[in-house]
């Protein structure tokens, strides 16, 4: 249980320590780090005015509710026009993945695999491979459940092998 005197320092015990989490969960719900970061400060204002709401119960549960609430109130505040299709999911089919693998590198056929995915699967990719949430906490941000979450992660993960292989860039597996 995570419960101090005030509000103050309830918000510094329990709320605090989570900072880092919002910024790993903000940045893969986001494209920009700048926005990432507005994402987390919108989603410690929103803690701060709500503590005398907080059981002192799973403070990483509850900010992650609270910024998923952020994230879909700032999404659809935005105004900025829809430029229509990703540019970056062309690059996939604009040059075939051997050209991808070895002009740029592993890391560039991974990040290129990486925004080819659907939206679902490429966002629990960056929560929970590399945001380092575990699934209840995916699950629990992006308002699903965890089943769906593990789902998703597994289909990301075997698509991304398939693709990566089909690039010449996947491990190969070990024959002893």
């Amino acid at each position: 249980m995570c419960q101090a005197a005030s509000r103050e320092q309830t918000f510094t015990a329990c709320v605090l320590p989570e900072v880092e989490v919002l910024l790993r969960a903000a940045a893969a719900l986001t494209a920009r780090p700048a926005d990432a970061e507005d994402l987390v400060r919108d989603t410690l204002l929103r803690a701060y005015r709500a503590m005398d709401r907080f059981d002192g119960e799973q403070p990483r549960v509850w900010l992650l509710a609270l910024m998923r609430r952020a994230e879909f109130d700032w999404r659809h505040r935005r105004t900025a026009p829809d430029t229509g299709p990703d540019p970056t999911a062309a690059a996939w089919t604009a040059a075939s993945p051997k050209y991808v693998v070895n002009s740029h590198g592993f890391d560039e056929a991974v990040g290129t695999v990486l925004t080819s995915l659907p939206d679902r699967y490429r966002l629990v990719v960056r929560l929970v491979d590399m945001g380092g949430l575990s699934y209840a906490e995916a699950a629990g941000l992006l308002g699903v459940s965890e089943r769906t979450v593990t789902h998703r992660v597994h289909r990301a993960r075997r698509r991304m092998r398939t693709r990566l292989a089909a690039a010449g860039a996947a491990p190969q597996k070990n024959t002893r």
